[in-house]
């Protein structure tokens, strides 16, 4: 589903990435592990359109994203990518059910569509008692759920996550990761999560290793992709 070949990102006279080759195969969970600096962030944020590569191609679908414009890049991750941090950047002004509609908001889906959207996803959270319910009136852990709700609202192809639970506490954590394979074999979505979390790494069907700005090892499916 989303191929990197020869992916490179300096700033300045740092490079950060040093090459990087990476497939993601639909319909998985992938998790991108590596000590702090290793570039795990910069690689998932260059695999979601969210940074340009300095050098090398990335396709999603086959559809070559590193050469799109940055009104069709926009476009294109409206339609077909969710994104979870570790942060949830909520509005604060807004509810779980008006910060989950935003995004669909965006596509010019219409008001009584979006809603009805997402007051199911957020039933699915288990949520469904909070959707009134502004940021600050809700835990980490909902918070963080009505995130993973706003990843969802546009049916997305593929959801990165950069440290997902990183401030959750444990019982939170634990429920966010049964989550996230839960939805994978509800909705056949795929992931990719830059994690510090083992726990979380282990149980993904692909596991790829970063050091120093390269891919040094994998686990899982990854070893008869690469």
């Amino acid at each position: 589903m989303i191929q990197g070949e020869q992916i490179t990102k300096s700033f300045g006279n740092l490079q950060v990435l040093k090459g990087i080759d990476i497939q993601i195969p639909a319909g998985k969970i992938v998790s991108i592990v590596g000590a702090s600096g290793a570039g795990k962030t910069t690689l998932l944020q260059i695999l979601g359109t969210l940074s340009r590569p300095t050098g090398g191609k990335i396709f999603i679908e086959g559809q070559e994203v590193s050469r799109l414009n940055e009104k069709e890049l926009s476009q294109f991750r409206n339609r077909n990518i969710g994104f979870v941090f570790q942060f949830h950047h909520l509005l604060p002004e807004f509810t779980a059910l008006e910060n989950v509609c935003i995004p669909a908001y965006i596509r010019n889906t219409p008001k009584t569509k979006a809603e009805q959207k997402a007051k199911e996803l957020l039933c699915f959270l288990g949520l469904e008692e909070r959707m009134s319910h502004k940021p600050d009136e809700l835990s980490g852990g909902e918070q963080q759920r009505v995130s993973v709700a706003r990843a969802l609202i546009n049916n997305p192809k593929v959801i990165f996550a950069d440290e997902p639970s990183g401030n959750l506490d444990s019982k939170n954590k634990q429920e966010l990761h049964s989550l996230f394979f839960t939805l994978r074999d509800t909705f056949k979505q795929t992931f990719v999560i830059v994690t510090h979390d083992t726990g979380l790494a282990g149980m993904s069907d692909i596991q790829y290793e970063m050091a120093d700005g390269k891919i040094v090892g994998s686990t899982g499916l990854a070893q008869s992709i690469i």
